[in-house]
């Protein structure tokens, strides 16, 4: 019985080698294709590449003109991103409001497409860096909202943030009375 035993043990133990090869050669494998696939797409993506030559060539000139007044933006967007980034570090230690994550709003990947010329990556970075800047800001404007002045409007408003529908209805005193409080917890982030 031992000796059968013995022999079992021996045969599963053959079995999983094999399984563990087989699992093995397939993961090379796989990883090959991969490889193959991803230089395939690299290649793909770069033959929709413009050149920076031809590309300025067939912008229109008053396109090319306005370029500055567009890339003086960075001004303001730097500032507004510095003194949100000041006001929360400062603000909302105090009012026991959760941090916004600023990286969960201002990411940059785009720049990194095979298919951009170096104009295009530098406007990619612009636009993810503002738009990233603008809901950066607006998370932390609504936080504040959140934790002030949770009230709603009494006429209805364009484009609202994610908070504002758990907001007081306007001219209810006694929700706004009895909920501020417990609002004033509910960030769930």
């Amino acid at each position: 019985m031992r000796h059968q035993l013995n022999e079992l043990l021996e045969r599963i133990q053959g079995l999983q080698e094999e399984v563990e090869e087989e699992y093995r050669q397939r993961r090379e494998e796989f990883d090959r294709r991969r490889a193959e696939l991803a230089e395939e797409f690299l290649r793909t993506q770069r033959r929709y590449k413009v050149g920076l030559l031809r590309f300025l060539v067939r912008s229109r000139l008053l396109v090319a003109l306005t370029a500055p007044v567009i890339y003086l933006g960075w001004v303001p967007f730097l500032l507004m991103d510095l003194f949100v980034s000041l006001y929360q570090a400062v603000c909302f230690p105090i009012y026991r409001i959760p941090r916004v994550k600023r990286s969960d709003y201002i990411v940059f990947d785009r720049e990194d497409l095979p298919y951009l010329n170096l104009i295009e990556k530098f406007n990619c970075f612009y636009c993810s860096y503002s738009n990233g800047v603008a809901a950066y800001t607006r998370e932390v404007a609504a936080r504040t909202e959140q934790y002030w002045c949770p009230i709603k409007y009494a006429r209805r408003i364009k484009g609202a943030h994610e908070r504002y529908p758990n907001f007081f209805d306007y001219g209810d005193a006694e929700a706004f009375r009895q909920g501020l409080n417990r609002l004033r917890k509910q960030y769930d982030d």
